[in-house]
């Protein structure tokens, strides 16, 4: 038996969303750390007045369609 089949669509969403987040940005953040030369690199492209406001657009974005994609492949698709 499903057990995502009894959980609302919403809460779903989030769940699968939060943990993508989590997961994206933490590897995102550590390849930027390796390909920009360290902590101060990475802090310069994603952190900067500028920067963040697109990483995390981005990463929101990202993590909302994913959790919707899933949600409804494990709501209604999945048997």
């Amino acid at each position: 038996m499903n057990i995502y089949k009894n959980q609302s669509f919403l809460k779903l969403t989030i769940r699968f969303g939060f943990v993508f987040l989590v997961i994206v940005s933490g590897i995102k953040i550590i390849v930027s750390i390796f390909n920009h030369g360290g902590i101060s690199g990475m802090m310069d492209e994603y952190f900067s007045a500028n920067g963040f406001e697109q990483f995390a657009k981005i990463q929101v974005l990202m993590s909302a369609l994913y959790g919707a994609l899933m949600a409804g492949y494990y709501k209604f698709i999945k048997k």
